[in-house]
């Protein structure tokens, strides 16, 4: 099922309502809470959050008039995630958006009545939070980023854009499915590419930049960045440090770069649309979403 026929199905519960009935239910303003691992200054964030409030009023839903929006900036540390997780869901909006597996977790904790939309996660199923893809079960549902085989395919980039590379760092995120299962895959061809790799923990930002350091004092390195809500929140730093080593660099998607923006806001205002297809009965369905990896570093670390 491609993106948009999801999107198609999820929104269009709300047009297969009978006329009165939903009369009747725009006269109570809906309420929906949104978590964020971010802190409210982060402008990406808070792009996306704009583009979200976009897709709500493309369907006619108008932020203090039909729906108010509960928006939880939690940051990035564990302890405040949960802490707003727990209050949002006990004050049982109609739906939660949650992004990332940091605030999904939580979330489930918390309650299993409140519809809960994910528009970034790297592995619902095995993370334990739907059953299965066709038939999520439970009240999650949303966008699954990327199919772990295809981490394969970041070291085969990153070998063919700088072929002198033998050393790979990979950034993950070890308390995450995600990144322990796209190491895994990436360990699994690196012999065949004749490349050593190891991991790097991205829990903070300290624990990156001293890893990476030390990492960049041997020569032939380069580092593959994996999916994760921590590489998000540190994605300034991971490129400039990437940028001050001269380390070839291929990244899970586009973390940062100005001119994918309009792509980026176009999904937000997608996912905005599936959260009100769940203001009514939430869509049976986790659709994979697309991302293209994003190549860092070339001038920087090939120019020599």
């Amino acid at each position: 099922m491609k993106r948009r026929e999801f999107i198609t199905l999820v929104g269009g519960a709300a047009a297969a309502w009978p006329l009165a009935a939903r009369g009747q239910e725009r006269k109570r303003m809906r309420h929906i809470g949104v978590l964020v691992p971010a802190t409210g200054n982060d402008p990406d964030f808070q792009a996306w959050i704009g583009a979200f409030q976009q897709g709500l009023a493309q369907f006619g839903w108008i932020i203090g008039r039909s729906v108010r929006i509960d928006t939880r900036w939690a940051g990035s540390r564990a302890d405040d995630i949960r802490k707003e997780a727990a209050e949002l869901a006990a004050s049982t909006p109609d739906v939660i958006l949650a992004h990332g597996a940091s605030t999904v977790g939580p979330l489930l904790q918390a309650t299993r009545t409140v519809p809960i939309v994910f528009p970034v996660l790297g592995d619902p199923v095995a993370a334990g939070y739907v059953e299965s893809l066709a038939r999520p079960g439970g009240n999650a549902t949303g966008f699954m980023t990327i199919e772990y085989s295809m981490s394969a395919k970041w070291l085969e980039l990153l070998r063919e854009m700088a072929p002198s590379v033998n050393r790979v760092a990979v950034l993950r995120d070890p308390t995450q499915g995600s990144g322990t299962s796209e190491f895994a895959v990436i360990q699994a061809i690196a012999p065949s590419l004749h490349v050593e790799v190891s991991p790097v923990n991205v829990r903070d930002g300290g624990e990156i930049e001293r890893a990476i350091a030390t990492f960049a004092r041997s020569a032939s390195g380069g580092l593959i960045v994996t999916t994760s809500g921590a590489a998000s929140v540190h994605r300034a730093l991971i490129i400039e440090v990437a940028a001050r080593y001269r380390l070839p660099t291929v990244y899970y998607a586009r973390l940062s770069l100005p001119q994918i923006k309009s792509g980026y806001i176009d999904d937000a205002i997608h996912q905005g649309r599936a959260v009100v297809g769940c203001v009514r009965p939430c869509a049976p369905h986790v659709e994979l979403a697309r991302l293209s990896p994003a190549i860092g570093g070339i001038e920087q670390s090939c120019s020599n």
